[in-house]
């Protein structure tokens, strides 16, 4: 997929990471140019604010049904670009149509003017508040889910009444153009979705544009740099920078189920998830069980180009040199490959690696792996499990297996989000919010609280009877006070 390069002189390819083939060709948009992208952008957006909830809410299900009509065109490129094979692409573009409903159905409900109680002393007068779009917001998005990460912002910023600008990761721009092609077709009045292409400088001038807010998922590191060139202009971001989630496991969970669960959050997209699972802490008396179901499920499981491959390539180049790193600490410091190892890891595709017995200060435990690898280890209780798992900067997502006590220790667990008996399942669950804290960021995206990331909220206090009390005014009385000071001991006095 090849875009025409008329409106800057520098261009960049986008490759095939199986193969190393050019895909794309795409502009490295100047800061210039991204600053006219911006102004085009605040024309938009007073157009798309204008327009009703349920106006936008039919053109952003209309946006979903060409998704769904043209989801294999879609995967292709999410294929060509990240190297995730077909199936897994799908999926992605597929889970990302839940929320575009979901956004599309309940932004009047959620945003929309509400009354709120005006309380005793403000008795005569009405008081409601609305939440209204930001105007202009700059989404910078990720390689591993180019699809459903961004729309998780991009989706609820116009259901909102946001215009939004949108720069895709240097690696999947051509994911990036076919979205924002096929929001054209459903919008083609104003340039409510635009595109801008190009590395860290064309993002950082998104930063400095004036937009209302960026919405940025990433690496923690890049999020900094992210959140320095937005401060010059106090404009407000959504960081989403990455996690070490872990997955425990009580004494009485579904082994084959938090097997499974384990194995696919782990290796899955390449262990490419910020909410993938890289560590595991299971209950001493399940341990040697979980090693051999885990075991037996990894070792099929292979990453290659081909059809029959159940994952992908390494989408960025340097990413099998940070696993390798990551394997090389653990081995040297004690711990043991039972599946994989160093051998694994080749120049473009890497093989599941499970490791055991890995001290906890190992980098292969405190950093983002972002490969096919686990580390498993032996707990005594729950409460060394839970101990272990909040022992982290990161704190973003994180799994229960327990069958009586999920939701208490879900309760326990430092994190952002937590699926209990089951793996990822509140990404895929629209009015949950999503986001973490710590290095894992802050700001949410899905869910009511995604929505009003994306707005401000407008408090309106009118006079609807004449004055009871004159209370803003040098006019107001000596009995006013005196009814002010009765009224407050008669609600407040007990307390």
């Amino acid at each position: 997929m090849t875009t025409t390069a008329d409106v800057s002189t520098e261009t960049f390819d986008s490759l095939d990471p199986a193969t190393g083939d050019v895909v794309g060709t795409y502009p490295v948009n100047t800061a210039e140019q991204v600053d006219e992208t911006v102004e085009k952008a605040r024309v938009a957006a007073e157009w798309w604010s204008g327009l009703t909830y349920d106006e936008r809410g039919q053109r952003l299900r209309a946006f979903a049904g060409v998704i769904a009509r043209r989801m294999a065109q879609l995967a292709d490129v999410i294929h060509l670009e990240t190297g995730k094979p077909h199936s897994d692409a799908q999926l992605e573009a597929a889970l990302a149509l839940d929320h575009i409903a979901w956004a599309s159905k309940n932004s009047k409900k959620v945003l929309g003017r509400k009354s709120v109680s005006s309380g005793l002393i403000m008795s005569d007068h009405s008081a409601s508040v609305e939440y209204l779009p930001l105007g202009v917001i700059g989404v910078i998005g990720p390689w591993n889910y180019p699809v459903f990460t961004p729309l998780g912002s991009i989706t609820y910023a116009l259901a909102a009444g946001n215009a939004v600008v949108f720069k895709p990761s240097e690696y999947t721009p051509g994911v990036g153009a076919w979205l924002v092609n096929a929001f054209a077709q459903v919008v083609p009045e104003a340039p409510v979705l635009q595109l801008i292409t190009g590395f860290g400088a064309t993002g950082e001038a998104l930063c400095r544009s004036g937009v209302n807010k960026i919405a940025f998922t990433g690496s923690a590191a890049t999020g900094r740099r992210v959140m320095h060139a937005c401060a010059d202009t106090l404009t407000p971001v959504i960081i989403e920078g990455g996690g070490k989630d872990a997955l425990i496991v009580d004494a009485d969970a579904d082994i084959k189920k938090a097997a499974d669960a384990a194995v696919w959050g782990g290796l899955a997209n390449a262990g490419q998830t910020c909410v993938g699972v890289e560590r595991v802490y299971v209950h001493q008396d399940v341990y040697d069980e979980f090693i051999t179901a885990v075991t037996e499920l990894a070792e099929p499981i292979r990453a290659g180009g081909d059809a029959d491959a159940k994952i992908g390539a390494m989408t960025m180049p340097s990413q099998p040199d940070v696993v390798r790193r990551h394997i090389t600490d653990a081995l040297e410091r004690g711990g043991r490959a039972i599946l994989g190892g160093l051998g694994s890891v080749g120049e473009r595709f890497v093989q599941p690696t499970i490791l055991v017995d890995v001290p906890e200060d190992s980098i292969a435990n405190t950093e983002e792996t972002f490969g096919p690898t686990l580390t498993i280890a032996k707990v005594r209780d729950m409460d060394e499990a839970v101990k272990l798992t909040n022992n982290s900067k990161y704190a973003l997502g994180s799994t229960v297996f327990s069958k009586k006590r999920g939701k208490e220790l879900a309760h326990r667990i430092r994190s952002g989000m937590t699926a209990v008996n089951s793996v990822i399942s509140f990404a895929a669950i629209p009015s949950l919010p999503f986001g973490g804290i710590g290095d894992s960021g802050f700001g949410r995206i899905h869910g009511a609280d995604g929505l009003r990331e994306f707005t401000y909220a407008k408090a309106v206090a009118s006079r609807r009877m004449p004055g009871l009390m004159n209370l803003t005014s040098f006019g107001r009385t000596a009995s006013n006070d005196k009814a002010v000071i009765t009224l407050a001991n008669v609600l407040h006095g007990r307390g």
